[in-house]
Parts: structure tokens; C-alpha cells; sequence
């Protein structure tokens, strides 16, 4: 019998600047083939600004890592299309995916922040592990 807790996903968050990051990766099997080495993620991430000035997500810059330990980086303006502009105390939410050629990965990065006053900062994207039903478990 599976409890409603084992459905429930990991959540991932760091706070940098006053400006948390949390991550929720889901393995979505509709749109990958792991007998073709295709496997893909979705993620949803929350940008929280918990300070009190106002501040735009104008970079982001991913490091993206397989099982095989090879490294992918992804940098580029926004994210999804957009530089949101986020008062203090709202949220900006969006969903991505990341496809990978094995079961299980990770990735990381950097937002690149701008203030209302022209400081230019990096805000934390906390690691994310990348799991799917076809990962193999091992106990030590």
C-alpha cells in the first residue's frame, strides 16, 4: 500500500540575498525512452523575494550533470522567455525541463539578479537530483 507521503517529491531551497529558490524535479516517463537512453525531467521553480526592495532575474546559468558525469552549461537571459520583476514579498513561479541520456542526474546553477538600485548580483539555484523509476539503487 503506498502512503500519500511516498508520492509527495523532494523539495530543494537556498536563500540568497533574501531571495529564496525552491525546486520540485519530477521524472515524466510520457516523454522519455529508456531503451533509447532518453529520459526527462520537469522542474518547477519558485522565486520568492523575502527583502525589501524590488529585484529583476535578468541571467541564469545552469550545470548540468548525468550519471556519466558528463557536464552540460546552459546560460542564457531569463528564464522561460521573461526577466520577471519581482516587489518585495511576491513570487514569480515557472515550469522547465531538462532531458538527459541516463536514469539519474543533477543540476545547479546561478540566477543573475538585478536591484532596483543597479546592483548586479548571483542569487543560489540549490542542487537537484534528477531520479527516475529506471535508477538502480544501491545501499552501502
Amino acid at each position: 500500500m503506498a502512503t500519500e507521503s511516498a508520492k509527495i517529491q523532494a523539495m530543494y531551497r537556498a536563500i540568497t540575498h533574501d531571495i529564496e529558490v525552491a525546486v520540485t524535479p519530477r521524472f515524466v516517463p510520457d516523454h522519455s525512452s529508456p531503451e533509447k537512453n532518453e529520459f526527462f525531467w520537469a522542474y518547477t521553480i519558485s522565486i520568492t523575494n523575502q527583502g525589501k526592495g524590488t529585484v529583476q532575474l535578468k541571467t541564469r546559468h545552469w550545470r548540468i550533470t548525468d550519471a556519466n558525469g558528463r557536464l552540460q552549461e546552459v546560460r542564457g537571459a531569463g528564464v522561460v522567455g521573461k526577466e520577471p520583476v519581482l516587489k518585495a514579498g511576491e513570487v514569480f513561479e515557472y515550469t522547465s525541463g531538462v532531458p538527459l541520456q541516463t536514469p539519474s542526474g543533477f543540476m545547479v546553477g546561478t540566477y543573475g539578479m538585478a536591484g532596483a538600485n543597479g546592483e548586479h548580483f548571483d542569487i543560489e539555484i540549490p542542487a537537484f537530483s534528477l531520479d527516475s523509476v529506471e535508477t538502480r539503487r544501491t545501499l552501502n
